[in-house]
């Protein structure tokens, strides 16, 4: 086989037109040079050089292998530029899972000020199931995963969580209501009303029944939507009350109102999550700094 490193001895051979420039060039001994063209034609099967005066000068064979080794110089060339730029986070490829509620107030603004600073990054992003999500994350079919997570189980696993944002349930009242007077209602004030379900079991599931464990009572659920829309719809034709996260009020229902809750406020905790393993990844960083940068922005 070729020797790759020598075939570019070989093309420096050629350029400078003797074994001696070569080697002046390259900082090697002449011997050391000549040594390694000895050794590439008896790779090569054939003579590559051949003396002319105190120079030399390709062959048939020496003019053949040169072109190709100037062809791998440029593609070597090429690689390493390649590699700079997906090193510095300028070109390169990111998979992003994220749910439904955090894809137009979250990651859609992230996205669009990461492209205006990485511009050459490809951001693929697809809807994911929040079961779906981690586990995908874990086997390397995504990069980074938007997802609800329990604030006391955000270590170990292989997978670490940077927080974004605390996004806090408030109360979907049908117009009407014997609370909608009220600025802000204390949730165990809802304990002896109809409930209407806005969400599937899960991490955002749990957190409603946390906070309603901790008022004292469990949610009587007479509808399960398992969908905000859905759920203010429901609320609205006066079937229950329902709580529903801030970033889940994008399209509110005319014919409802919304509370604050406290004592206490039910809250979803939203991750960005990364593998522990991976490398370090400019673009990566930058992503996350850009979800960190629009999270901010919107409490503020």
């Amino acid at each position: 086989m070729l020797d790759v490193r020598r075939m570019q001895l070989l093309r420096a051979v050629v350029t400078s037109g003797s074994v001696t420039a070569a080697a002046r060039d390259l900082g090697y001994t002449p011997s050391a040079v000549s040594q390694q063209m000895t050794v590439l034609e008896k790779e090569a099967g054939i003579a590559l050089l051949e003396r002319t005066g105190r120079g030399v000068r390709p062959t048939d064979a020496g003019r053949l292998l040169n072109a190709y080794a100037a062809a791998i110089g440029e593609q070597v060339a090429q690689a390493e530029t390649a590699l700079a730029d997906l090193r510095a986070g300028r070109t390169g490829r990111l998979s992003v899972r994220y749910f439904a509620t955090a894809g137009a107030s979250l990651v859609a603004p992230a996205v669009a000020l990461f492209r205006r600073a990485h511009p050459g990054v490809r951001v693929e992003l697809r809807l994911s199931e929040p079961e779906e999500s981690l586990p995908e994350l874990k086997q390397g079919g995504a990069d980074l995963a938007i997802v609800v997570h329990p604030p006391d189980r955000v270590t170990g696993d292989g997978i670490r969580f940077a927080h974004l944002l605390d996004d806090r349930y408030v109360a979907v009242l049908p117009r009407g209501h014997r609370l909608a007077a009220k600025r802000t209602i204390d949730l165990a004030d809802l304990a002896d009303e109809p409930w209407v379900g806005s969400e599937w079991p899960g991490p955002c599931l749990d957190a409603v029944l946390g906070a309603c464990d901790s008022a004292g009572f469990r949610p009587d659920f007479v509808v399960q939507s398992e969908d905000y829309a859905t759920a203010q719809g429901f609320a609205a034709a006066g079937l229950g009350v329902s709580l529903v996260p801030e970033l889940g009020l994008g399209n509110r229902h005319p014919a409802v109102v919304v509370r604050r809750v406290r004592n206490p406020v039910p809250v979803r905790v939203i991750y960005a999550a990364v593998r522990e393993s991976s490398p370090a990844q400019p673009a990566l960083q930058a992503l996350l700094d850009a979800l960190r940068q629009v999270t901010t922005a919107s409490n503020g």
